[in-house]
């Protein structure tokens, strides 16, 4: 038997991921990225609106779960918590 060798590089390889949550009374939502913990502000307006993430790596997209509107798209800043408006 041929022995195993590594394989191609994994660097370009994105981390996808798709997450159900409602947005606080605060207007914000909480998502972890790299073991730390980050709040999104969406708007008071849309407190406790039922929303879809779709995140990959550091790209963020947030739509309304029940009439799949965009509400917010943004790229994670990794050194803030607060990712404001």
């Amino acid at each position: 038997m041929p022995k195993a060798l590594p394989g191609n590089s994994r660097d370009a390889d994105t981390h996808d991921r798709v997450r159900h949550d409602r947005i606080d009374k605060t207007g914000a939502v909480t998502l972890r990225v790299n073991g730390k913990l980050h709040h999104i502000g969406v708007g008071r307006t849309h407190a406790r609106t039922h929303v879809i993430l779709l995140i990959q790596d550091l790209h963020v997209r947030i739509a309304n779960a029940v009439t799949g509107e965009l509400l917010r798209e943004l790229t994670i800043n990794p050194e803030r918590d607060y990712q404001g408006q």
